[in-house]
């Protein structure tokens, strides 16, 4: 195991060796799942059923970290809200084998959430606003929160000090990522305090799986505390006439079992713009790992980082017009 290869010995051998040893015992069927950041397995057992072990990437997150994330989902279960929380083995959700940190999770199927509905999102609306419900009751300890100099600041000198901004488009990365990070600070200024809560934290259609009974998570390995908006806007899409549509569908569920500063919807055009920025940090900081250019090949490439520069142009505007 190493920094640039952090799952290189996590074999299909070791993930089954891992899952027996939290109590399970598995017939041999394994099948990877979407992931980057960690590693997702889903393993068959001898009586026939099915569960998800989860392989987080060592040095991301602290013990006490991942605890949080699975206390969270515990209390949110608790409440009857649907989000698939870690299972408890040998009295602990979070277990160690051969050098691996890893959870194991009851299999929920289903499809992703198109929300092509108004009756979609409210029903999507409400169960935020209870997730927020819950959210609000506690604190994080050990997770982040949203932050300008974390996920903007920081984000970009990353990527001004490698090797990754191509030479002729230094300078218009350099300026307009200054000039849009310093708008959006402005932005958060203005609108002042707002408040802060234990959210999702990366609230995309992905990380959301629906059936007949609504939809439930799947994922929450980014929560953190933030303002409530930001487990909203990536669920809007289309120009600025639609997402005004769906976001009033959202709020009319969300709503009902939360109350919602309206404030905060001047901070959408802001946390996509910072999304923007730490996303690319993101996948450069992740290169090494050998998924990364297998799964983002196109971070290799001028046209992006030239489309990039535009697109970041273009958020600069929205930004200012929000």
């Amino acid at each position: 195991m190493t920094e640039s290869a952090p799952f290189a010995t996590l074999s299909p051998d070791t993930v089954l060796d891992a899952i027996e040893s939290a109590g399970f015992r598995c017939d041999g069927r394994t099948l990877a799942l979407n992931s980057y950041e960690n590693r997702v397995y889903q393993a068959g057992l001898e009586d026939g059923g099915w569960v998800v072990a989860k392989f987080y990437r060592p040095g991301r997150w602290s013990d006490e970290a991942i605890l949080e994330e699975h206390e969270f989902s515990e209390s949110l279960a608790a409440h009857e809200i649907p989000v698939v929380a870690p299972l408890r083995c040998n009295g602990r959700t979070l277990n160690t084998f051969d050098g691996f940190r890893f959870a194991v999770f009851p299999r929920q199927g289903g499809h992703w959430p198109e929300l092509a509905s108004d009756e979609d999102r409210q029903v999507m609306g409400r169960f935020l606003g209870r997730l927020h419900a819950v959210g609000s009751t506690g604190s994080f300890e050990h997770r982040p929160s949203i932050d300008l100099d974390r996920l903007g600041y920081s984000s970009r000198d990353y990527l001004l000090e490698s090797d990754w901004i191509p030479h002729h488009i230094g300078e218009s990365y350099a300026a307009v990522s200054e000039q849009l990070l310093d708008e959006i600070g402005r932005v958060f200024d203005e609108i002042g305090e707002v408040r802060l809560l234990r959210i999702h934290g990366d609230c995309h259609l992905g990380n959301t799986l629906w059936t007949d009974a609504g939809p439930h998570f799947v994922d929450l390995d980014d929560c953190l505390t933030g303002p409530a908006v930001q487990d909203l806007w990536m669920l809007l899409s289309g120009d600025e006439t639609e997402m005004a549509a769906q976001v009033q569908d959202l709020l009319e569920g969300y709503t009902l079992f939360f109350e919602f500063d309206h404030r905060e919807l001047r901070l959408i055009e802001p946390l996509r713009a910072l999304r923007m920025v730490h996303y690319t940090a993101w996948v450069a900081r992740r290169w090494k790992d050998p998924a990364f250019p297998l799964a983002f090949p196109w971070l290799a490439e001028n046209r992006y980082w030239e489309e990039h520069v535009l697109n970041l142009k273009e958020q600069l505007a929205a930004v200012q017009a929000a």
